[in-house]
């Protein structure tokens, strides 16, 4: 059966329709910060409010299986919480495109909802917030797995794996970001999880070049 856009992802195929005009922008806060993986014209470093980053989701493709799913991020509403992550702009033909890839990457394979988002760049000169499409799991989702203690997540990303790659990458890769594009933010629950992975696993120390392209 034919999966029906969420909402805010149908509005934005909408405008879509003929010449497209009006840029789009898409909030990553995962595995998008540094794997794209679609074309897009400007990327930002920045921040949405109202949202606090969790390892609360399922993967069983990505970074897991059905046997052992793997832990990937969602948001959880939080009032007084930012999330942090990298805004991508995308213009014409590359609105269709990135949508249609993220729709199976994100949606149809991670179970993700959209919705749009008041995205603050990193850069001062920013006048006014931009309006983004963000992916997000809820509750609802069959592969939602919810709250668990930093050693449960950390044990079981160590011994998940998918198509993508292992999940240990995931949670290095993400905090390498965090490191070197947020350094004056920090992300209590990602560097817990991160701290309790690698007091399970005494061997696992940083590589001396980053996981995060620059």
């Amino acid at each position: 059966m034919k999966r029906d856009p969420p909402p805010a992802e149908r509005q934005a195929q909408e405008e879509d329709a003929g010449e497209q005009k009006t840029p789009l922008w898409i909030f990553g806060y995962g595995s998008l910060v540094w794997r794209p993986d679609f074309e897009f014209s400007s990327r930002q470093v920045g921040f949405i409010r109202g949202y606090s980053r969790r390892f609360w989701q399922g993967d069983t493709f990505h970074r897991g299986n059905e046997k052992m799913p793997g832990r990937v991020v969602t948001l959880q509403e939080d009032y007084d919480a930012c999330t942090w992550g990298v805004a991508y702009e995308v213009c014409g033909e590359q609105i269709a495109a990135s949508l249609q890839y993220l729709n199976m990457r994100e949606a149809v394979l991670g179970g993700y909802d959209t919705k749009l988002v008041k995205f603050h760049p990193q850069d001062k000169e920013a006048d006014e917030p931009i309006l983004a499409l963000v992916y997000i799991a809820t509750p609802q989702n069959p592969t939602y797995l919810g709250p668990a203690s930093e050693e449960d997540i950390a044990a079981q990303i160590i011994v998940s794996s998918g198509r993508s790659g292992h999940n240990i990458e995931y949670l290095l890769r993400l905090a390498d970001f965090m490191r070197y594009f947020c350094p004056q933010v920090e992300d209590e629950h990602l560097f817990s999880i991160e701290e309790a992975l690698v007091s399970i696993l005494p061997c696992l120390c940083q590589a001396e070049e980053p996981l995060v392209e620059v």
